[in-house]
Formats: structure tokens, sequence, C-alpha cells
């Protein structure tokens, strides 16, 4: 079988180290999975995600001239669809990316300078006012640790 770059084989982990993963590819080739690419999560332990002896699905990520292979992983993973957003309950907040006003651009084109100005300061006093009072409600009465 012929390695190539972008190819997604399987192999089995023949060594781990504290910076990756060896894996022996088809035709006998050895390849190493960084520890950025054995998981979508952040990896402390290569030992927690992969074990000697394991087969893994690899992606080739390069071939360098050497002959050094580059393996990811979390690149051969298949992706889940992605999970809806929640709402966070918070006023303003948009709970899907469709909901976006994509023509926002549009409405502004025809204004001024000065009004666009004055439309974004109004729009950042709105929110700097909405702020204070969130934070008021969640800051204590009184004043802890200071002495007079």
């Amino acid at each position: 079988m012929q390695l190539a770059v972008g190819n997604i084989v399987e192999g089995k982990v023949t060594g781990i180290t504290k910076f990756g993963a060896f894996v022996e590819l088809p035709g006998g080739k050895t390849g190493m999975v960084h520890i950025s690419e054995v998981a979508p999560t952040y990896v402390n332990e290569i030992r927690d995600h992969v074990s000697e002896n394991q087969v893994v699905k690899v992606k080739i990520l390069n071939i360098t001239e050497e002959g050094k292979i580059s393996l990811s992983i979390k690149r051969a993973m298949d992706r889940p669809a992605p999970a809806a957003r929640r709402s966070s309950g918070g006023a303003g907040r948009l709970e899907r990316p469709d909901q976006y006003d994509w023509n926002s651009k549009k409405k502004n084109e025809n204004l001024s300078f000065e009004d666009m100005l004055s439309k974004f300061k109004q729009t950042s006093d709105d929110k700097m006012s909405d702020l204070k009072k969130y934070n008021e409600g969640r800051r204590p009465s009184g004043r802890r640790g200071f002495s007079k």
C-alpha cells in the first residue's frame, strides 16, 4: 500500500513517549503521533488515551524527504455533528447562528460616519449599563477585609 499525505490508515501502537506515540503502518513503516494530535482534548498523559499494541486509525499529516511520517489520531476520528447551542439566558444573546442578522452591514452603508459613531456609542452605553446592573446584584454589600 502506498502511503500518501491525507490518507487514513490503521496501524499498531509500538511505543509511547512523553511527547507522542509511535505507530507501525502498513508496509512496515513507522510514524509518530505527536501528543497534540492524540485526542481532540488536552492530553496530559498519552497512556490515558492509547496503549501499546493497540490498533488505531491515523491520518498521515506529512512525510519528510528523510522518510519521517507525522500522524494524527484526532484528525482521523469521525467528527460528530455539532450540538445545538444552548441559550445562556442573557439578554440579547443568540441561541443559534442562523439568528444572526447577516444584513446589518448593509443597513449601515447609508449612514454617515457621525451617525454610525453615535449608534455605536449608544449601543456601548446600553451594554455598559446592563453590565453594571448585573454586577451590582452580585457584589457583597459590605467591604470585607478593610479596616478604617
